[in-house]
């Protein structure tokens, strides 16, 4: 899929899951091209998992089992992981806006949403990611694509 052709498809559900949640639309759809390789991953395409998120024990749907790798005592291992599965990518975007808003742990997130660097930063401050590069890579994304220009309210119509 190319770039063109992924921001196409989830740039409409991004901003709605902005409005919804108020994580930043840029920031949604940086973390879903690092997280997917662009849609392309296995767990994307397995799981509609766009983001990488991790099944808990809150989680009460569908589950895949599928390896990862972890950055452990200064080194990358591969461990296996339970991951949320999802009918679309779309219910993966709604959940992905709700996992951080609910979650404590990122509260301080939420004092940017304009902001889908400052976001980025702070859930990764927070510990969202073993990776200790996570916010830059996130960065380079929202930078070389220009997605802060999702992060604004839509104009509302008369």
């Amino acid at each position: 899929m190319t770039k063109s052709d992924f921001f196409g498809l989830l740039a409409a559900p991004a901003r709605a899951a902005f409005l919804a949640t108020g994580v930043p639309a840029g920031f949604t759809l940086a973390q879903a091209a690092l997280e997917s390789a662009w849609g392309e991953s296995g767990l994307a395409k397995s799981g509609k998992n766009l983001f990488g998120v991790k099944a808990d024990k809150a989680w009460k749907g569908a589950t895949l089992t599928l390896p990862t790798r972890e950055f452990v005592n200064d080194a990358w291992v591969t461990v296996p992981a339970l991951w949320r599965k999802y009918a679309t990518w779309e219910e993966c975007l709604v959940d992905h806006g709700n996992f951080f808003k609910v979650n404590k742990r990122y509260q301080a997130a939420f004092v940017r949403t304009d902001n889908s660097e400052a976001f980025a930063q702070a859930i990764a401050t927070a510990g969202y990611a073993t990776d200790p590069n996570y916010a830059a890579k996130l960065i380079a994304v929202i930078r070389s694509n220009n997605l802060a220009k999702y992060d604004q309210p839509l104009e509302k119509s008369a």
